[in-house]
């Protein structure tokens, strides 16, 4: 019997779907809903438990620079200061720790021997695996006091640019101090995401650029790189959608504090998450609605980071 004559499926009938199918077609639109349930059921959960403090502060809310929840009747409190920190630890985490991820993933696909490799992708990734607690054991007992003489220095050579003026702080508990442990806790997150877009680059563009007479670096910025923007982007948001939420160890590491101050070598700053963790357990009545109305503030934060770096990847991907 040759190949033609081999007996061929019959296909199912028109208008009929399986019961196989029409079942996992109704769990992935189940679970697609649930998650929008969730995001909503949170988003609620904060408006209605923040509404009896917003709805009795009689002044502004985001720009009033200090917290008094509990004892005044009318409460004044505010979030400028909080939101503030919150944002430049994570821009400064930021800037630290994409170039390193970059060099990570670039020197993992393209440099680095298979065993090598695979070596230190496993190691990269177990830093995820590492819980914030310990890096926040890490940064207060170790980096903070270790940093100290280089703070002194940087504000000694450097002191004329504002985010480096002024005496630094004498324990090392500064913004830059928590900056530099949110870095290594979010450079998996973008290493990860580096290192699966450039292994997605097609063979022929980097083959055409060798053919070309470029060397690995040439081929590496004319062909990588340019492929790769989408998802390097994306994975940055993703890492400050991390470094944003961060609690533990940025509340280990910042002493209590609700103030504006764009020195990075002094003690001052305070994020939404770190000063949530360490005003809570003593909150009561509008406290804890002025708590929750930090959380909301936080929780409209990350949802637009997130959001644009979905945007991004989504982008980058249409144009490629």
């Amino acid at each position: 019997m040759t190949t033609t004559d081999a007996p061929q499926a019959a296909p199912p009938p028109s208008g009929k779907r399986r019961i196989g199918d029409v079942v996992f077609a109704g769990l992935a639109r189940s679970s697609g809903i649930l998650i929008l349930l969730i995001l909503a059921g949170v988003a609620a959960f904060l408006i209605v438990q923040a509404w009896p403090s917003l709805s009795a502060n009689t002044q502004n809310f985001l720009t009033t620079r200090e917290w008094d929840a509990n004892v005044r009747e009318e409460p004044a409190f505010g979030v400028a200061a909080l939101a503030f920190g919150t944002v430049l630890a994570a821009l400064i985490a930021l800037v630290m720790a994409t170039p390193v991820a970059i060099g990570i993933a670039l020197f993992i696909v393209y440099y680095a021997p298979r065993r090598l490799a695979s070596l230190l992708g496993y190691l990269v990734d177990l830093l995820a695996a590492i819980p914030s607690v310990v890096y926040g054991l890490w940064g207060i007992g170790f980096l903070a006091p270790q940093l100290v003489p280089v703070f002194e220095g940087i504000s000694r050579y450097l002191g004329w640019i504002p985010l480096f003026a002024g005496p630094p702080s004498p324990s090392g508990r500064t913004i830059l101090t928590a900056s530099i442990a949110l870095a290594v806790m979010i450079l998996p997150i973008i290493t990860a995401m580096s290192r699966d877009v450039f292994h997605q680059v097609p063979q022929g563009h980097r083959e055409a650029a060798l053919a070309m007479g470029a060397t690995r670096w040439e081929m590496i910025r004319l062909a990588v790189l340019p492929f790769g923007k989408s998802g390097i982007v994306g994975g940055a948001m993703l890492g400050m959608g991390r470094a944003l939420g961060e609690t533990m160890a940025v509340a280990m590491i910042l002493s209590p504090s609700l103030m504006i101050s764009w020195n990075v070598l002094q003690s001052g700053n305070q994020t939404i998450a770190g000063h949530i963790a360490l005003q809570y357990p003593e909150a009561t009545g509008y406290g804890v609605s002025a708590l929750i109305a930090a959380g909301l503030v936080l929780f409209a934060i990350t949802l637009f980071v997130n959001m644009a770096a979905r945007y991004v990847v989504a982008r980058g991907n249409k144009e490629a």
